[in-house]
């Protein structure tokens, strides 16, 4: 199916499973379908299965947006509680489209939360709560992690009942986009592409010119910033902790911090990539293992440790940090992060505090999932799970930028339950296309304008072209960024001043949080903390369209005098400001959340 016939059924409201080979285009496909969305302000939700893949989709997790976190089950209890979240209730039912990418990645239990959780907030027994539904990805990457007694059966979303229930329109995209097909030389003397030889392991019909072509790369000399792939976690440890050694000069170490229970710490430290010590040197090839829309880094962003600096120039004296310069030029300095798991109310039980980051000269191959590599190393010699090779040979562009060191029987070889689904999918999407070639224009314009209508949207030329002259106005500051960025040389980029100039630009076009939420592709809590920000750096801001009401003003100060008034030290942060949350709970049932922080923004310190 080719992407623009993909993009005519999304725009229909069905439900629909995105897929297609590595580089086939589905993320750029989901991104022009949320272009569409926004540009006609139809609320739609972005989220991965995974940080990385979350990223890519300027998203956040579907665990972190439907409130399931890592749990596997819920009870009436659990969603009894989610249910008075009122930040989260409000979010789950003005939401239209909910956009789930790396879906072969998320287990089949937790689509089957997300399922009920939908149904339970919305108050509504349709498949996800009647909103629509797009998953994507490809199930030829590896399965979800799950228990060992756990079969692919128990663990491919495919299999779960709430995929069933979703009744998904298939679509199978066959361009590819991410493989170098016109330049690929490695195994042109076996008449073959990176992308023939990955079509091959697809349909298990593999010769021995692509077995070749493929072990004639152990002699290629790629380049030394290579990512190494290993499929278990002791290689990877070994590999890391003897470059590191190798390494010249001083190391510097860095200690985690932990608050609260003690088996809660220990959940988050078995789910944070990092360790209690982390020790770095400059030349440190690293990973960051946390999202930080700020820095623009995702979890899974590569770089090297360049330097150690204080946080702040001025005061010498204090903790230096890591300065890495990141895999595309940029340079970031990387500040502790804190992992946390809170109660029902927000009250934070414990916390885990950490350099965001891991060595990184060797990475799993389970961990690769969501990357596109230049060049990488890669032994497949320990293959122990059907899909590993697959995964780690569809992550490069070419032949041109692999080294595999080995293969055992196993590593080109794929899950007969994955194959098999994937002949049907095929078959459902040429379904599909032929479907679609009977529709006339004018039908797919009514089904497409219909879909917007109920979904909250608008139709408004206006507005469209509104959308689409600042979507164009970012795309060329940040043009105007890169090519700054070039001129600094080696100097430490300052992104989160660039990134407060984008807001403050679309402030002053008198645009609304929503909007330029949508308009930078930030959540708009990100954009509320921008607000706060540029409000201290210049009272003078011009923002006045965004001040809440007079009545809203009165009451939020009112709560806020009463609170200081009380002294509860419970109240305070740790620099005597009044906390967001108890004034949230003092005026819940009147005031909405992001009106509560809106006036606070403007009443001030």
């Amino acid at each position: 199916m080719h992407q623009s016939t993909a993009l005519d059924i999304l725009k229909t409201g069905n439900n629909v499973f995105l897929t297609g080979s590595a580089g086939s285009g589905k993320t750029y496909t989901l991104n022009q379908y949320i272009h569409y969305l926004r540009a006609r302000r139809v609320p739609v939700a972005v989220t991965a299965s995974t940080g990385i893949a979350a990223t890519h989709m300027s998203g956040v997790t579907i665990h972190s947006w439907s409130g399931i976190g890592i749990k596997d089950e819920l009870s009436e209890r659990d969603l009894s509680n989610l249910s008075r979240k009122r930040y989260l209730t409000e979010r789950i039912k003005d939401t239209a489209v909910l956009i789930i990418d790396e879906i072969s990645m998320l287990h089949a239990k937790q689509l089957d939360l997300v399922n009920t959780v939908l149904k339970h907030v919305r108050q509504s027994e349709a498949a996800f709560g009647g909103i629509q539904v797009v998953v994507a990805g490809d199930f030829f990457q590896l399965p979800p992690v799950g228990a060992r007694t756990e079969t692919n059966r128990d663990k491919f979303a495919f299999m779960s009942a709430a995929w069933l229930e979703a009744d998904f329109h298939i679509c199978y995209l066959t361009e590819q986009h991410r493989q170098d097909v016109a330049d690929d030389s490695s195994g042109s003397e076996y008449g073959l592409t990176l992308d023939s030889i990955l079509n091959q392991i697809r349909q298990q019909t593999i010769t021995y010119d692509a077995i070749d072509a493929l072990q004639a790369t152990q002699m290629q000399d790629i380049k030394q910033n290579r990512t190494r792939l290993y499929t278990h976690k002791m290689n990877i440890n070994q590999v890391n902790e003897r470059e590191l050694d190798a390494l010249p000069g001083t190391p510097v170490k860095f200690s985690a911090t932990t608050f609260g229970d003690d088996k809660l710490v220990e959940t988050l430290k078995k789910n944070v990539r990092t360790c209690d010590e982390l020790v770095l040197k400059v030349g440190a090839k690293v990973m960051f293992i946390k999202n930080n829309s700020e820095l623009g880094v995702s979890n899974g962003s590569m770089g090297v440790v360049v330097d150690f600096k204080p946080l702040k120039a001025d005061k010498p004296e204090g903790i230096k940090l890591p300065v890495i310069q990141l895999n595309d030029g940029d340079k970031v300095m990387a500040e502790a992060e804190e992992w946390v798991i809170e109660d029902e109310n927000g009250e934070v039980l414990a916390s885990y505090s950490q350099i965001p980051l891991a060595l990184a000269w060797a990475i799993t191959i389970h961990k690769s999932q969501g990357m596109t590599l230049e060049a990488a190393e890669i032994d497949l010699s320990k293959t122990f799970e059907l899909g590993q090779g697959y995964v780690a040979l569809s992550r490069l562009k070419s032949l041109s930028g692999l080294q595999l060191l080995g293969m055992n029987e196993m590593s080109l070889k794929l899950d007969p339950l994955a194959r098999g689904a994937d002949r049907r999918f095929h078959e459902l999407s040429e379904e599909m296309v032929a479907s679609h070639a009977k529709l006339d224009e004018d039908s797919l314009d009514k089904a497409h304008n219909n879909f917007i209508l109920k979904s909250g949207g608008t139709l408004s030329q206006a507005v469209i072209e509104s959308y689409e002259k600042i979507r164009k106005k970012r795309q060329e500051r940040l043009k105007q960024q890169n090519e700054k960025k070039e001129k600094l040389g080696n100097q430490v980029t300052d992104k989160s001043s660039s990134t407060l100039l984008e807001t403050r630009l679309l402030l002053e076009e008198s645009l609304s949080i929503a909007e330029i939420a949508q308009a930078r592709e930030l959540s708009q809590a990100t954009i509320m903390r921008h607000l706060s920000e540029l409000k201290k750096q210049d009272p003078s801001l011009a923002c006045e369209h965004l001040r809440p009401s007079d009545e809203v003003m009165t009451q939020v100060g009112t709560a806020y005098i009463a609170i200081k008034a009380a002294n509860d030290p419970n109240d305070f942060d740790d620099k005597g400001n009044v906390k967001l949350k108890p004034i949230f709970d003092y005026l819940r049932e009147r005031i909405d959340y992001n009106s509560i922080r809106l006036a606070l923004i403007f009443i001030g310190p």
